[in-house]
């Protein structure tokens, strides 16, 4: 049985677009399967037009492809549970913040930059525009903070405000009986939100 999108989708209370309601986050990939590039780079580019302050941009990202040494790094980094399935995704993308403002053309020499307090939403919405573009176009995604962020960093010699934040899987959903039974359980489980109402502090 392979898992679908439609034996996931949200029970919303009230409409939303389909790639909301069909996004979840899948451990189960197919193992062989591997996105084009014009697909990849659509699904970055989703990314890229994220909103940002003042346009500053500071997402930055490491795209690695099953079966490359980049791969193969950043896999070695997830800790935890996360090593147990996430080798079977097509991609791996290392998400990335660029945490300092860029310098102003009057700063003094040596002067200490200044660090930009929007860069990791920025980069969230980055991460969750590239989410949504990957689940309209048929791929899935699965986010990961169990991470050696600076196991990775040093890997790829980022600068030092170069922070890496979270690891996305990314890939073709593959059949439920090639899971682990623990993994099994965990794909075909209920899916819950808190109620909306819990969410909202004030709702004048």
């Amino acid at each position: 049985m392979t898992l679908t999108t439609s034996t996931r989708n949200a029970v919303t209370d009230a409409p939303l677009l389909s790639p909301l309601a069909e996004r979840w986050s899948p451990r189960g990939y197919n193992k062989t399967a591997v996105i084009d590039e014009a697909t990849l780079t659509t699904v970055l580019e989703a990314a890229r037009w994220a909103p940002s302050a003042s346009n500053m941009q500071p997402a930055r990202f490491i795209v690695a492809r099953r079966g490359t040494a980049s791969f193969t790094t950043i896999n070695d980094a997830l800790m935890g549970f996360n090593q147990v399935w996430a080798d079977s995704a097509s991609v791996l993308i290392a998400n990335i913040t660029q945490l300092n403002l860029p310098a102003k053309p009057d700063a003094e020499p040596g002067a200490e930059p200044a660090e930009n307090p929007w860069a990791r939403y920025d980069l969230g919405q980055a991460v969750a525009h590239l989410s949504i573009q990957a689940q309209h176009l048929g791929l899935h995604t699965h986010q990961m903070g169990g991470i050696d962020g600076p196991a990775i960093a040093a890997a790829f010699d980022l600068a030092a405000d170069q922070v890496v934040v979270t690891v996305t899987a990314l890939g073709v959903l593959g059949e439920l009986a090639e899971l682990a039974p623990e993994l099994r359980e965990r794909e075909i489980a209920p899916r819950v939100r808190k109620p909306l109402a819990e969410l909202l502090l004030v709702n004048d």
